[in-house]
């Protein structure tokens, strides 16, 4: 989730696409981030905001000092509770249909790198289909398998694989994903056009930091700390 929200984000504010070294930067806090949720004692760890990628799509607002002014102003309003009841009050329907915009938006980021591969080649068309079609086909058969049976196809005797295998398969996004990275780096690879084909020769100049030199302009931490977390 956070890999991809960062990806979509990188699209809609205008930025390079993201180097290795910016990926690594990001999981990185946000592992520390995580560990301090457990010391504090959370019931979910953090994770990238697919909803905020869909807002700023929508928005066309990509400033961090947006973000720090947003941020401040909800640390300072979740001191009184009377704010909290006003957005509780709020009906869902409203919220569904706003989330339904947001992930739109997200979803069509992804979609937009597929003009950097050759989709008029058989390859590619079938990789593409046949990742759609069982990454919604097989996270079906997994929840209708739970509803009928009780439990999940993966039922063995450790419980922790079986939520593992079942929560995995269950997500068209996550299936879809990993069909579609399989086959993408197996089927016709040795073929010398497939190369090109795959969009690769696209993100070769993003794969080091100091090779494009907006890269600073997008990817560099403020108040300096960029000497301290350097990007390579």
């Amino acid at each position: 989730q956070s890999t991809g929200t960062l990806i979509a984000v990188s699209r809609y504010a205008g930025a390079t696409f993201v180097p290795p070294s910016v990926f690594a930067r990001g999981i990185g806090w946000q592992g520390i981030s995580i560990i301090l949720d457990g010391m504090c004692g959370t019931l979910t760890g953090t994770a990238a905001s697919v909803e905020n990628c869909g807002l700023l799509a929508l928005t066309r607002v990509g400033s961090r000092r947006v973000i720090k002014i947003s941020a401040l102003f909800m640390i300072f309003f979740s001191l009184f509770g009377k704010f909290g009841a006003i957005l509780a009050s709020i009906p869902l329907p409203i919220f569904s249909a706003l989330y339904c915009v947001l992930f739109a938006y997200s979803a069509a980021a992804g979609l937009c790198f597929l003009q950097y591969c050759n989709l008029n080649t058989r390859r590619s068309k079938f990789i593409l289909g046949i990742s759609l079609f069982l990454g919604l086909s097989i996270p079906q058969y997994f929840r209708e398998f739970e509803t009928f049976y009780g439990f999940g196809p993966a039922h063995t005797r450790s419980l922790a694989f079986n939520v593992i295998v079942n929560v995995i398969f269950s997500s068209p996004a996550t299936v879809a994903a990993i069909l579609a990275y399989l086959l993408d780096c197996t089927h016709l690879y040795w073929e010398p056009h497939v190369r090109r084909d795959r969009g690769w020769l696209w993100l070769e100049k993003f794969k080091s930091y100091r090779h494009d030199g907006r890269s600073e302009e997008f990817y560099a931490l403020p108040y300096g700390m960029s000497r301290y977390f350097p990007s390579l």
